[in-house]
Formats: structure tokens, C-alpha cells, sequence
């Protein structure tokens, strides 16, 4: 299997790059970032690219499954408009040239919550992608939307004291559907969905993503 991946730098992307490297029934890895990473593997192709200009790269947007865990924040983008370029316009960009290229399979990381219809900034963006992308016509479409992640060596005070408070209610039986999850488990997810060869679009919420 050849896997292109978007997203190679985030928490999930280098979880997702990792298992890839190490799966050996994947032949080849192509990676599409803004700028070199310290990676190396005889498998791993890193694609430099600038996501403004996608023309420039999309003829490289060619394997068996493009599977996409780009995204940013609020705070770094600096703006909605800013994050929705990075999140939606360059997500969908990409799945876009993938799809005319012929790649059959799609893996998504969106968010819980999700839609197009809500009045939340960020999950509209997230709905409004997901559609979007099922309109492409990959024979095979998952999208995932994870729970609270539980990553490798956060720093961020927000993000472990909300973790913190959902593990100590899941222990008690209170929002179990809610369990935060660790960013290796969605990105064995996506790879185990990008094998499975199932035809069709799929959402996969919560926890039913480590089950899929």
C-alpha cells in the first residue's frame, strides 16, 4: 500500500507516521508538509509543498489512500479565516486533487460535534468539510470524530485539566461515551479502516473509532 498522509507533524499525524513506517504491508509513505521533518525511513517520501498553490503539487497526490489529520488552532492561525484556510480550504484542496488523481480511499480526522449547521465556529468548519469531502466520490470515505485526544507530552494546562476531569467522571460511570482517547488509537484506527478495502462513506464517532 502506498499512503499519502496530511497532517505529518501534528499529534496525530506522527502517530500515524510511525505506524505506517513500521507496518509492513505499507510499501511507501508520502508526507506533504510546509517544511523538512526529522524523519527517516527507506519508505518515507517528504513532499515540501505550499498549500496556497496546490497546482504546483497535486500531480504527487497519487497512491492507494490519502488519509488527512491536518488541522490547527484558534491561537496559532490568528484568525478564523486563517484557520479555516488550513483546515478546510487546504484539507479539501488536497482531497479534491487526490480523488481526480484516482486514490479510492479517504480517511478523515474531523471533530465530535460536528456540522454544518452549527452555530460554533470551529464544528461548522469541521461539519462543513465532511460534507464536502463525500461529495468527492471516493469508493471508500471514513471520517472520524474523536473524543478529547490524550497526547504525547501535551503542555497544554487546558487540554490535560479537561482530560483529567472526563478520565475522573468515566471512572465513575458519568460520560463514558466521552472517554478521551490517545492520538495512537485514532491513527491505528485510520490505517486499520484504510486496509479494510469497505466500499462506501462513513462517519465513525466517539468511541467506536478504536473499535473500527
Amino acid at each position: 500500500m502506498k499512503a499519502l498522509v496530511l497532517g505529518a507533524t501534528g499529534a496525530i499525524g506522527k502517530d500515524l507516521v510511525d505506524l505506517l513506517l513500521k507496518d509492513n504491508s505499507v510499501e511507501r509513505v508520502d508526507i506533504f508538509v510546509r517544511k523538512e521533518v526529522r524523519v527517516s525511513s527507506a519508505k518515507l517520501v517528504t513532499h515540501v509543498v505550499d498549500f496556497d498553490h496546490p497546482e504546483l503539487w497535486a500531480d504527487q497526490l497519487v497512491g492507494d489512500v490519502l488519509l488527512s489529520a491536518l488541522g490547527t488552532t484558534i491561537k496559532a492561525a490568528g484568525s478564523q479565516e486563517a484557520q479555516w484556510k488550513v483546515d478546510y480550504t487546504y484539507q479539501y484542496n488536497a482531497a479534491r486533487a487526490a480523488r481526480e488523481n484516482g486514490v479510492p480511499t479517504y480517511v478523515l480526522v474531523s471533530s465530535v460535534g460536528a456540522s454544518a449547521e452549527s452555530k460554533v465556529f470551529y464544528t461548522r468548519m469541521k461539519g462543513t468539510l465532511d460534507d464536502a469531502v463525500r461529495e468527492l466520490g471516493f469508493p471508500g470515505c471514513y471520517i472520524l470524530r474523536p473524543t478529547s485526544l490524550i497526547r504525547k507530552g501535551s503542555d497544554r494546562f487546558g487540554e490535560k485539566a479537561g482530560v483529567a476531569v472526563l478520565k475522573a467522571l468515566n471512572a465513575i460511570g458519568i460520560l463514558r461515551s466521552l472517554a478521551p482517547m490517545p492520538t495512537e488509537a485514532v491513527a491505528a484506527a485510520m490505517i486499520r479502516l484504510a486496509k479494510s478495502g469497505r466500499q462506501g462513506a462513513a462517519i465513525i464517532t466517539g468511541q467506536d473509532i478504536l473499535k473500527a
